[in-house]
């Protein structure tokens, strides 16, 4: 694992103190991960551009796909993230535990939405057909799906800086996935 410090706000440029700024006010604190993405002039707010786009998936929506890559990418920065956000959205522990698994049998078109995310993710964007298929008979749209894609990327993104710098996590850490099924 690398060495990678968490800059802090007078370590980076006028524009990300700026986003600093702005994320302590939003947030209440600036997340080490987003602090990282600061090591570069421009990353911090392209990655919140693209994180903050419009879309079709709702923010609860939008929390089925993180935790379900994140925890393809085996990202625990994310998942603990990813959890904390997925229950201020109204999933219980044992929903996000399922979400991570790429299952919602509470929900069949979430999960759907979680079996498609995972099954992207695992095969590098080659979804397979059936799954595909299953995603919209469970009536999601063509609209959906490249929405649903884009956020792959946009969590994937965040789960390699994770996985390459290793920057302390500062949520309540998610335990393995594997250590709960047992």
């Amino acid at each position: 694992m690398s060495n990678f410090n968490v800059p802090k706000r007078e370590e980076v440029s006028t524009a990300n103190q700026a986003i600093f700024d702005n994320l302590e006010k939003a947030v209440g604190f600036v997340p080490n991960l987003y602090a990282t993405y600061a090591h570069s002039e421009n990353a911090l707010a392209n990655y919140l551009t693209l994180s903050n786009a419009k879309t079709s998936l709702s923010a609860k929506e939008k929390e089925v796909v993180n935790l379900a890559v994140s925890q393809v990418n085996n990202c625990v920065y994310c998942l603990s993230a990813h959890t904390a956000i997925g229950k201020m959205n109204g999933f219980n522990d044992d929903q996000i535990l399922e979400l991570r698994s790429g299952k919602a049998s509470f929900d069949n078109k979430l999960s759907a939405l979680a079996g498609l995310a995972k099954n992207l993710t695992e095969n590098r964007g080659a979804a397979s057909e059936s799954v595909v298929q299953n995603f919209f008979n469970a009536g999601w749209t063509k609209e959906n799906l490249v929405d649903t894609i884009v956020l792959v990327g946009d969590k994937t993104i965040s789960n390699y800086l994770h996985k390459t710098t290793n920057v302390p996590v500062d949520f309540p850490v998610a335990q393995p996935l594997e250590s709960l099924e047992v």
